[in-house]
């Protein structure tokens, strides 16, 4: 009587069968197994080759000095500038030499309008200026 779990010997059994679902279980894991190499496909992909020179390094360019006083005035490289010509003279700096880009040094006021300060950035992200830095005085 190890199988009966009722009172009596025509109690029905309270217990559920797993061994089916087992079975379903491992025979599934099994298709799994098989299928998961056919469904994989390989992707060509380019990687860079080891070389024993490596280049020469570039020295870094003079950094660009902006900034932004508390009346909204715009100093490039100690130069009074239009925020019109920013994004133009940007775009100048970047197209010298593309992968080796100048820093942006910016220095804003702490009394500037932030207005000023999200517009340059703007113009910095529009033309393509990926060094952008950040002054800060004590």
């Amino acid at each position: 009587m190890a199988f009966s779990s009722g009172s009596g010997a025509g109690a029905p059994m309270a217990d559920i069968n797993v061994t089916p679902l087992v079975d379903v279980m491992l025979v599934l894991l099994i298709i799994f197994m098989v299928t998961a190499p056919v469904m994989s496909y390989p992707i060509d992909v380019n990687l860079p080759q080891r070389t024993t020179t490596p280049p020469p390094p570039t020295p870094p360019k003079e950094p660009v000095r902006l900034r932004v006083d508390a009346s909204g005035q715009i100093f490039w490289n100690d130069t009074p500038q239009p925020i019109t010509a920013l994004q133009s003279m940007m775009e100048v700096e970047v197209q010298r030499d593309p992968s080796n880009q100048p820093m942006l040094e910016i220095d804003v006021s702490s009394d500037a309008d932030y207005g000023i300060l999200a517009k340059v950035l703007a113009k910095a992200k529009n033309a393509n200026m990926e060094k952008i830095g950040f002054v800060q005085n004590e």
